[in-house]
This record gives C-alpha cells, structure tokens and sequence, in this order.
C-alpha cells in the first residue's frame, strides 16, 4: 500500500510548483445515491486519494505552502457514536492528523468559520472549477465576501489556477510503489480472465461470465472492478462499451471480455477474445492473428522517446494491409490509410493513460503536439477488428467477429514491461488453456 510518507512526498512536491503564498483546495468525492435511501459503495475521488488517502466522503484539504503553523489542513466529518454504529467508523479530526497525516484538522461543519480566513490575504487559489458545483459556489461566496470587506483591510485572491495541470502532470508518472500495485492488479486481473476462459461453455449468460471473473477479484482482495466489465458474445462483441451482459453464449461465436481490477486503487484493464466453444474458426482465427500482430507491433512502439501516437500508427498500418489481404478492404495501403478506410473496421485508438482511473489523468498532447513517451507512464496496448452484423459489403462469413486484445504496459528506462502477460493471448494457448 502507499505509506504516509509517500503521500507526504507527493503533496510537498505539488506545494513545490505552486506559486508563493497561494492556496490549493481539494474536495473528497460525494456519495452517490442507488437507489431512494440507499447508496453505491463508496470510492474516493482519486485526486484526493493520490494526496492523503483519507478514505471518507465529506472532507475538504487545503493545502498552505510554507504556513508556519501547517502546510497541510483536512475538515472532515466529526466522530459520531450514533451514525457510526449504523454506517461505520469515522476518522474524526483527530483521525485525520494521527493516523492521515495532516497539520490540523477541523470539523467540517466548521469550515464558514475557518476557511474565509485561510483565503483571506492568499494570491492564488488552486482549484480545479466545475467538477464540485455546489463547493464551487460555497467557494465563490466565500470570496465575495472577503472583498466585501475591503475597507477594513481585507484582501481577497485575484487568481484562480486550474489544479488539475499541476497535479494530473504528477500522477502520470508512477513511482516504484505505485507499479508494484499496477503488478498486482494486473496478475489478479490476468489469473481472472483465465479463469474466464476455463469457464466458458455454450448455452452459459454472458453475466456468469462476469460472475466468474468478478469472483476471482474479490478472491485475490481486489474487491472491486475498476470499471463496468464487458462480457461481448457474437454481434455483442462489436459494440465498444457493451454492458448489459445478458445474452446466451452460442457454441460457434466467440466472446469478448474487457475487464479489469481495481487493487488498492489502481486499476488494470485487459481484453481478450476466446471462442465460446474452445475453438477457433477459419474466419475468427484470421481476423484474430491480424489483430494480434498489430498489438505486438504496438507494444514494440511503446518505447521512451517515441511519441504518443506511434504506437496507434503501428496498429493501423498492421490492420489496414491485413484487411486488405483478407479481402474485407480493396485498394493501395497507404491510400486506405490516407482516406481513413480502417475505420469501418477499427474506430477507436490503439490505449490511453492508466493509473489510479482506467482512463488516467495526463495530456497526450504538449503545445499542441503529442508527446513523447517517458519512463514512469503506463499505457494500454488494445487494437480491434470489429465487422459488423449488418456490413452487406463483405461476406457474411465475417459478419458479427468482434475482437479486441488488450494489455497495459509500463514505459521503464530498459523498454517496457507488460504487466498482464500472465493471461494468454496466442491462438495456440488459448485453445490449450481451454482444453485443460
């Protein structure tokens, strides 16, 4: 797990890059209601956790650079013997300073009385406007009623920084303990969709495939998904964020699973296509190997010092001559890929970031120009072939494959390093787990 000292770390190198006497204000996740009265399990908003890892809804850091009597200020919510019998322990502000880390710590129904003051007289405030409406406007007020007192001395912020530059720039790239968790998510995630694989059988729902592999999550303590797993059978497996899950598995088709566990908040994201059946088809197996190769000629790109989108281009060179070949696109390669022909066929990009969210924080872009790769990111690897149910202009032999194949990868100063290679993805083995 991340230990004080590397939350310690990260918010004195955040305070390093903001200016001098501003202030910078995070506010924890709220719950979110399922249904009426009652509640999804709750998740810390990972901008929050990344700083403190104080795990309750309700709370508000703030963070002072170089402030005598305390750089770093949580307000939470107050111990309540009452509604901690009902909903579970609470820290306190107590909690939060002995066991969190932080300075001084307040209750939070005493921020009006507290926060206006810690404004009052700072530069800058960071803050990352709209992602917290009803903070935002308390905010807001708060400032508004500083200058409103500008006769008496009074001196409210006359900037406001977005947060996020700053702070999704230092989440980009993982520490050494930050991939040792991204390891074991991915291994728990890999072991996962074997198990997958061993379970399947025709007439099985795609929900008890999803049941399989959510159980092996939980097993290894990964309690949660880090994201809606897709469990795509047939036609199924050509619809991108398919979630429903709830279509039989047919003996000749195969089925796609996108899914990934979240381990002590950082996530893994993994796809692999298997026939329902344990065999591949003369159609699927085709499709397959063009979509493999194109993933091992991404994973070659992903090196420090190449760009962004190199690794894209790899897949969508592999994918279009392999369309080509197969007879699905006609014409001159380069002028395929010129006109964007591939994308009947192949509609999204080869990843994105991963971290502590599935689609991570951090620009691809710099100044207008995709950056270049470094060590400490981490990336997935995910190129697809999708031909879909209804396409009349290829034959029906290959209508309603969907595949995709997906790893995560981290950028190292040797190379890279797959962090889900544990589960298979050649034809050969994944035939072979599946027989056993």
């Amino acid at each position: 797990m991340i230990t004080p000292q590397e939350f310690a770390r990260r918010r004195r190198d955040l305070m390093a890059m903001m200016s001098a006497n501003s202030i910078a204000i995070l506010t924890a996740a709220p719950e979110r209601v399922r249904s009426r009265d009652t509640y999804f399990p709750y998740r810390q908003d990972s901008d929050f956790q990344y700083l403190c890892g104080f795990p309750e809804p309700e709370a508000v850091m703030v963070l002072l650079p170089k402030r005598p009597q305390g750089e770093f200020i949580l307000f939470c919510r107050e111990r309540d013997r009452s509604r901690e019998i009902w909903d579970g322990y609470r820290a306190g502000p107590e909690g939060a300073r002995e066991g969190y880390g932080a300075d001084d710590a307040f209750p939070i129904t005493d921020i009006d009385d507290i926060l206006p003051g810690l404004l009052e007289g700072r530069d800058r405030v960071y803050y990352a406007l709209g992602r917290n409406r009803s903070f935002d406007g308390q905010l807001l007020d708060w400032i508004e009623g500083i200058r409103a007192r500008a006769r008496t001395g009074a001196v409210a912020p006359d900037e406001f920084v977005d947060l996020d530059h700053l702070l999704h720039e230092m989440r980009l790239f993982k520490s050494a303990k930050e991939l040792s968790l991204m390891r074991k998510a991915g291994a728990i995630s890999a072991r996962a969709h074997c198990r997958a694989m061993q379970a399947a059988r025709p007439g099985m729902y795609e929900y008890q495939l999803q049941a399989e592999i959510e159980h092996a999550f939980a097993t290894e303590g990964a309690r949660h998904p880090a994201y809606g797993s897709i469990v795509g059978g047939g036609d199924n497996a050509c619809v991108l964020h398919y979630v429903e899950n709830g279509a039989q598995l047919q003996d000749d088709k195969l089925v796609l699973i996108d899914a990934g566990c979240e381990y002590q908040h950082y996530a893994a994201d993994i796809t692999r296509t298997f026939p329902v059946n344990g065999r591949f088809s003369g159609p699927q197996k085709a499709l397959y190997e063009v979509v493999l190769e194109a993933q091992r000629a991404a994973i070659e790109a992903v090196r420090a010092g190449n760009h962004w989108d190199e690794p894209h281009k790899a897949t969508v060179r592999v994918i279009t001559a392999g369309l080509v070949e197969l007879g699905l696109l006609k014409g001159d390669v380069e002028e395929l890929i010129a006109k964007g022909a591939y994308t009947d066929f192949y509609m999204h990009r080869a990843g994105h970031w991963l971290g502590m969210d599935v689609h991570d924080v951090g620009d691809y872009k710099v100044d207008g120009q995709w950056r270049l790769l470094e060590p400490g990111m981490v990336m997935t690897v995910e190129p697809g072939i999708y031909v879909a149910p209804d396409n009349r202009k290829v034959a029906n032999k290959w209508r309603g494959i969907g595949i995709r194949i997906e790893d995560d990868v981290a950028i190292t100063r040797k190379g890279t390093e797959v962090l889900t290679g544990e589960v298979p993805k050649t034809i050969a083995d994944i035939e072979h787990l599946m027989a056993s």
